[in-house]
């Protein structure tokens, strides 16, 4: 991987990291009224919504990670492609 490549790879992880929080949040209100999802430590709330919380979460940050990881594979793919038809 050149350097270029590692620093935008960096760049879009940080950013499909707030992007994923920001849209867990979204979700999460949506789907119990909270505005704040149960942390494991909170011992006010019950097994079953810590565990549905941690669930969601961790499926909306594999699902944005993995569609971020992809389009920037495509995209430095087509970019390899299109240098290596001009030169």
């Amino acid at each position: 991987m050149q350097p270029v490549e590692k620093a935008v790879s960096l760049g879009m992880g940080m950013l499909s990291g707030s992007l994923a929080a920001s849209l867990f949040k979204r979700v999460w209100k949506a789907a119990s009224g909270q505005d704040d999802a149960p942390d494991a430590g909170d011992l006010q709330r019950g097994w079953a919504e810590v565990l549905i919380a941690a669930t969601i979460q961790g499926a909306i940050f594999g699902l944005v990670k993995a569609a971020v990881h992809r389009a920037g594979a495509q995209t430095f793919r087509r970019r390899a492609v299109e240098e290596r038809l001009k030169g």
